[in-house]
Formats: C-alpha cells, sequence, structure tokens
C-alpha cells in the first residue's frame, strides 16, 4: 500500500490545505494528515479541535485519515511506516526552507518529500493570514471550509 503523510500545524485547515490533500488522495492509497502538537507555539484552536475541524472536512475521500503527533515529520513517519511527507509550495520562497527541510529528513531517516505546486486559487492562503482578517472583520468566505469559517469568526469574536 502506498501511503503519504501531509503534516502540519492546521490551525485552522485551509482550502489551500485541502487542495494538496485531495490531490494527494488521487495518488496514494492513504494521505495520513498528521496535525502537529507544537508546545512552543500559541494556537487558536487546540490539537483534538484542529484533528476534528479536519476529519469532518476529509470525509468525503476515502482514503484520508487525521492523526496527531509530537516531535520530528520523519520520527513520526518511521514509526507509522510512511515513507513519503507530502507539502504544498506556495511561492518560490516556501521553496529553499521546503528543500531544506526535505533534504534533511532524507539525511535522517531516507523519508522522500513529493512538492506539489499549490492551485494559484490558493498560492496566497495560510492560516495565519486566515486568523488576521477575521480579527479586523474580514470576510474570508470559500477560503476554508465554511464549518471552519464558523468555529474561527466564533472563537475570535470570544477573544476580543
Amino acid at each position: 500500500m502506498r501511503r503519504v503523510v501531509c503534516p502540519g500545524s492546521f490551525d485552522p485547515v485551509t482550502n489551500g490545505h485541502l487542495d494538496i490533500i485531495s490531490r494527494a488522495s488521487r495518488l496514494y492509497d492513504e494521505v495520513v494528515v498528521a496535525v502537529l502538537i507544537n508546545k512552543n507555539k500559541k494556537s487558536l484552536f487546540t490539537v483534538d479541535e484542529r484533528a476534528d475541524m479536519i476529519t469532518a472536512v476529509v470525509k468525503q475521500y476515502g482514503n484520508v485519515k487525521v492523526d496527531k503527533f509530537y516531535g520530528l515529520t520523519v520520527d513520526y513517519c518511521k514509526e507509522q511506516d510512511i515513507p513519503v511527507i507530502v507539502r504544498g509550495l506556495r511561492a518560490v520562497s516556501d521553496y529553499e526552507y521546503e528543500l531544506q527541510m526535505a533534504q534533511m529528513n532524507h539525511r535522517i531517516a531516507g523519508v522522500e518529500t513529493l512538492f506539489m505546486a499549490t492551485n494559484p486559487e490558493y498560492a496566497f492562503l495560510s492560516s495565519s493570514l486566515m486568523k488576521e482578517v477575521v480579527k479586523f472583520g474580514g470576510d474570508i468566505s470559500g477560503l476554508v471550509p465554511d464549518s471552519v469559517h464558523d468555529r474561527l469568526v466564533e472563537r475570535l469574536q470570544q477573544q476580543t
């Protein structure tokens, strides 16, 4: 079985993330969306909330599952016997960082990295940008799943 992991913090998941996940689901038998537990980062949503939101929006794909992990992605890959990481590239600036990570991951554990060019429709999206726009009353409809949009607006309204 061909398996791939799509790791990230997904705080929150965007349509750009979902574009990469859905495209990977057509190439691999199983896609594991691995939600990073980052104890050094102040997330808007808990890891369980992020995993729940992703689970709800990937139900349509029969071969996508959601998991949570802490530590290095390559350690997770070794533990789960997943030989490939898929990463979306939005811009040239992403490539330099992602290439360095891919080379390190290969050096540490022999894990390959598949880079997917993001759909231009979503190339400007980031979770932090979505949070900032909503925080100041902007409309991000169509940029995140509707269920995520509602939770994001609600959470940010609670904070103000």
